[in-house]
């Protein structure tokens, strides 16, 4: 009679940890924008910009399965200043001397000046922006990313490969990254 327990509960316990690894969630070390503007003055990176809302479905999954695989987290830890920047946040931004603020609370989806201006009023969410590292917009991406093609958006930029080509989709379907899908 133990037996038939014992081999229920090690099989339940094997059922539950399958799939899992050992290690934990990566992490990206997100900083503000007047933060990465500090640091790029120290050394000079491309800025990488999160651009979410808080009711944003597609936005939780991004953070949730994109921003914590470990490659991802990495190579935007190692490439980028990381900016998680809430589209709808209400406290003022200050970016190259500009004062940015959210015009819009009360409203219905109050967008802050400054995503407006890194999206160019396509306010849709998720999307990523890219800055170089003089703190030039290079352009605004929206949609959801699983992680394998974000890692393919990520060598796009920290690469160069914007520079003599603007094909992004090309790039994505001719990349041979280190994430399987």
């Amino acid at each position: 009679m133990l037996k038939p327990i014992i081999t229920l509960v090690l099989a339940l316990v094997l059922f539950a940890s399958a799939g899992k690894t050992d290690t934990p969630d990566a992490k990206v070390e997100w900083v503000t924008i007047e933060e990465a503007q500090a640091l790029i003055q120290e050394e000079p990176r491309m800025i990488f910009v999160n651009v979410y809302t808080d009711w944003c479905g597609w936005c939780r999954r991004m953070k949730n399965e994109t921003y914590t695989h470990p490659v991802i987290a990495e190579y935007l830890n190692e490439n980028f200043y990381a900016v998680d920047l809430n589209a709808e946040q209400e406290d003022n931004i200050e970016f190259r001397g500009v004062e940015f603020e959210n015009e819009n609370l009360g409203e219905r989806r109050p967008a802050h000046s400054f995503a407006i201006a890194l999206l160019q009023g396509q306010m849709s969410y998720p999307s990523i922006a890219f800055f170089d590292e003089n703190m030039d917009l290079l352009t605004a991406i929206p949609g959801f990313r699983p992680p394998a093609n974000l890692e393919a958006v990520l060598a796009f930029f920290n690469e160069g490969a914007y520079k003599e080509s603007p094909d992004l989709e090309t790039f994505i379907n001719q990349f041979e990254g280190t994430i399987s899908e």
